[in-house]
């Protein structure tokens, strides 16, 4: 699959009428090619025309809707009106957006028929609505991304197009079958040459949509209808992780209606991997996706510190269920001696037995811990009042008179929920509880720590600084615990305040019209009621469905996407099964890549206790970013730290040899220098890997999932020894670049890399182009 000219130098633009984008010649005669391109140039100037009419009339949709009359008196009217403007601003951006790249195919049927291919689609709105323009995602366009001369899909043509703005450049066409020389199909043409031009093109700020140059293998799994759980596992630079999102963008346009009122949850690894991908559904026109960390899973608190491996593995594991259960058991207590209650005629104790019974019977009710409270109160209430009853009554009055055993109770009751002793004693016995009251006690304490048969590791001096491996734990505690019933009850007691004001208001409306003598008008208690009018007086939630989604612990998705999965825990796998209750997930990750003590060591061990038999495994086996002498190198590492394991097949060379360059240690920062200042010089990115203390350098697990053109990593023997999975670590560091890698180390290379050829020093980043090979 190798191209012999991919890195040979840019075409100039007098090349372009003879050869194709990656310099394959064309036999196509030069009048004849000239042509086509101005016709091509032609349909795709009326796509852009029919583009911007529509764009024009949705913008002019959107506007009347804004300022069109509402009626506050009618809720359903202002809720239909707020939809229609947020569907006619989805609709604008989803045009925007294709103003880059509307077009970029053609596909000419045997039977004659000519389809366009883009971004969107588009229909002759003025005719028999046939498709001027096929979205990509359509099932009629499938054929553009799998047909072979093997396997044609009907098709006789292929035709890409190479566009810049919105002037078509070039074109390049595959001929399937037997040439027609009528037709102009005098030589067939590698379909490689787009994709190459997309991988050789130097790297930008974020990932880039692949929907021009989707492959056979991603699409199949792109366009898969499994309503399950789908795990897509391939090797550095395969692609994974922008077929996940081309798939979240094709559900989104299969099931719109089923999906996008609940949106999509995108979860990965470290906020730098969430910018680097979060371009690419937006320029696929969907905007109801929420991007998230693990740490950024429960509202309101975002979280990137990390445990050392062993926490991190301790807490990440399913035994954490039992250990938060038996955190909160520890805090519902019994009283070391009786608690006395003063009450107006008598003085009661809350003893040890009547706890017990209270305790049993709240655990009982399996209700979460807060909400168990009002069954522990109610039994507390109930024994005390018997007993205070039975001591005011002493000698007169008999459960025979129910009546006046009652309204003596009634009184005892409303007299005990105004002692701040009773309430004072049901919060030391049955406190309310919160999920970072929970785990900083528990942390804090190592003989709670041993109460909950919890590991003494997990004892840290500071309860609340947060980490990664803390984030599920209080997730898991909010459904253990449970909501807070006073908190509810206040909030009640203001929307009842609400309604109280709005019916004064009411009343006011209704004691003038009672003034005016006509027996027609319309009063207001007809039209609304004092809810519906104490809803008006609420701010209206104008925040978009990603905002709305993103500060709601108890929002569910329609779908979950999941990268870099190798990496998530037994405890955050709950978390995610619980924000998708449909079990919709596309999982995306790398085993051979996990770094994470915690992390999955097969699908199966995460996957089967939430839905056995219930998801599919596809694989991807083409590395589209890794040039092939670069991948040798990583590969050597991979076969001795996984060996059942095999690397993804790179699909190009860049003709660019890696290199290595021993340096003493005071000469790490001035070869670090030199590689920056040599990078900077070129177009594209650029990073040094390597461990904390090198000047400018990342960890290699910042790096996961992201690209560069040029990767220099540095003392890879001291990545390979800082845990026990420093070998996926190192993996990880050598597979970042498209173009160019570079080693520094001060201590003999490891044995797997020590195929790399060494640099003589102040060579290692000027020189690396004259050491190109031709494949």
């Amino acid at each position: 699959m190798f191209d012999a000219l991919s890195g040979a130098g840019k075409l100039d633009e007098d090349d372009v009428s003879d050869y194709g984008i990656e310099g394959e010649l064309r036999r196509m005669p030069a009048h004849a090619h000239d042509h086509e391109l101005e016709s091509e140039q032609a349909y795709l100037a009326e796509l852009y025309t029919r583009l911007d009419a529509k764009r024009s009339q949705v913008k002019d949709q959107y506007q009347a809707a804004l300022r069109g009359p509402i009626d506050l008196q009618d809720g359903g009217t202002l809720v239909a009106r707020d939809a229609e403007v947020r569907t006619l601003a989805r609709s604008m951006t989803r045009l925007d957006v294709a103003d880059h790249g509307l077009c970029f195919g053609r596909l000419d049927a045997i039977s004659g028929e000519r389809l366009y291919v883009g971004r969107i689609g588009i229909f002759d709105e003025h005719g028999d609505h046939e498709p001027l323009l096929l979205d990509w995602r359509a099932p009629a366009a499938r054929a553009f991304y799998v047909a072979t001369a093997a396997s044609p899909e009907g098709m006789r043509r292929r035709r890409q197009f190479h566009s810049l703005g919105r002037r078509l450049v070039d074109f390049t066409d595959e001929v399937f079958g037997r040439p027609d020389p009528e037709a102009g199909d005098d030589s067939p043409f590698s379909s490689d040459a787009a994709l190459l031009a997309a991988v050789n093109a130097p790297r930008g700020e974020g990932m880039r949509d692949i929907v021009a140059t989707i492959q056979a293998e991603q699409d199949e799994i792109i366009r898969h209808d499994h309503p399950g759980v789908l795990v897509i596992e391939g090797g550095p630079g395969t692609g994974k992780t922008v077929v996940a999102l081309h798939r979240v963008a094709y559900l989104l346009y299969t099931q719109r209606q089923r999906i996008e009122r609940h949106g999509v949850l995108v979860v990965g690894p470290n906020q730098a991997f969430m910018d680097h991908i979060s371009r690419v559904l937006p320029s696929l026109g969907e905007s109801e996706v929420v991007f998230m960390t693990v740490g950024d899973l429960v509202p309101g608190l975002h979280v990137t510190a990390e445990e050392a491996p062993d926490v991190a593995r301790i807490k990440g594991s399913r035994a954490m269920l039992a250990v938060l259960a038996a955190a909160i058991t520890d805090r519902q207590r019994l009283p070391e001696s009786p608690i006395e209650i003063p009450l107006a005629d008598v003085t009661m104790r809350i003893d040890a037995d009547t706890a017990q019974w209270a305790v049993e019977e709240a655990r009982m009710s399996k209700l979460p811990h807060n909400a168990a409270r009002a069954v522990f109160r109610e039994i507390i209430t109930y024994v005390l009042t018997e007993r205070a009853i039975a001591r005011i009554g002493h000698g007169w009055l008999t459960r025979d008179n129910r009546d006046a055993w009652e309204k003596i109770r009634v009184d005892l009751i409303d007299e005990l929920d105004g002692r701040e002793q009773f309430e004072a004693a049901l919060d030391e016995l049955w406190p309310v509880l919160t999920p970072e009251d929970v785990l900083a006690t528990l942390y804090t304490s190592t003989a709670r720590l041993r109460s909950a048969g919890a590991e003494t590791a997990l004892w840290r001096e500071d309860g609340t600084a947060w980490t990664v491996s803390d984030v599920p734990l209080l997730d898991e505690l909010v459904d253990l615990l449970g909501r807070d019933k006073r908190s509810d009850e206040a909030a009640e007691r203001e929307r009842i305040a609400e309604t109280d004001y709005a019916a004064g208001v009411l009343e006011n409306m209704v004691a003038r019209e009672d003034l005016m003598d006509d027996e027609d008008h319309l009063l207001a208690q007809d039209l609304i009621g004092a809810e519906d009018l104490a809803e008006r007086f609420t701010e209206r939630d104008t925040r978009d469905l990603a905002e709305r989604a993103a500060a709601d612990r108890d929002w569910t998705y329609r779908h979950v996407v999941v990268d870099e999965a190798q990496e998530l825990s037994e405890m955050d796998w709950r978390v995610l099964m619980r924000r998708c209750p449909s079990r919709s997930f596309t999982v995306v990750g790398d085993l051979a890549q996990r770094r994470s003590m915690a992390g999955a060591r097969s699908w199966a061990e995460m996957l089967d206790p939430y839905v056995p038999g219930r998801w599919l495994y596809r694989s991807l086996s083409v590395n589209y970013r890794t040039p092939a002498e670069i991948m040798a190198v990583a590969a050597a590492l991979l076969a001795d730290f996984a060996p059942d394991v095999r690397a993804p097949e790179s699909v190009r060379a860049c003709g660019i040899r890696p290199w290595s360059r021993h340096v003493s240690a005071e000469g790490v920062s001035a070869a670090v220098e030199e590689f920056v200042a040599s990078e900077a010089a070129r177009e594209g990115t650029s990073i040094v890997i390597g461990p904390a203390d090198v000047p400018g350098a990342v960890a290699p697990s910042a790096t996961k999932g992201l690209e560069f053109d040029a990767v220099l990593v540095v003392d890879p023997d001291r990545i390979l020894a800082a845990g026990p999975r420093g070998a996926a670590e190192l993996y990880v560091a050598l597979t970042r670049a498209t173009q160019r890698l570079g080693v520094l180390h001060q201590r003999p290379l490891p044995w797997a890399l020590a195929g790399l050829a060494e640099a003589p020093s102040g060579t290692a980043s000027e020189n690396g182009d004259q050491r190109r090979t031709v494949s």
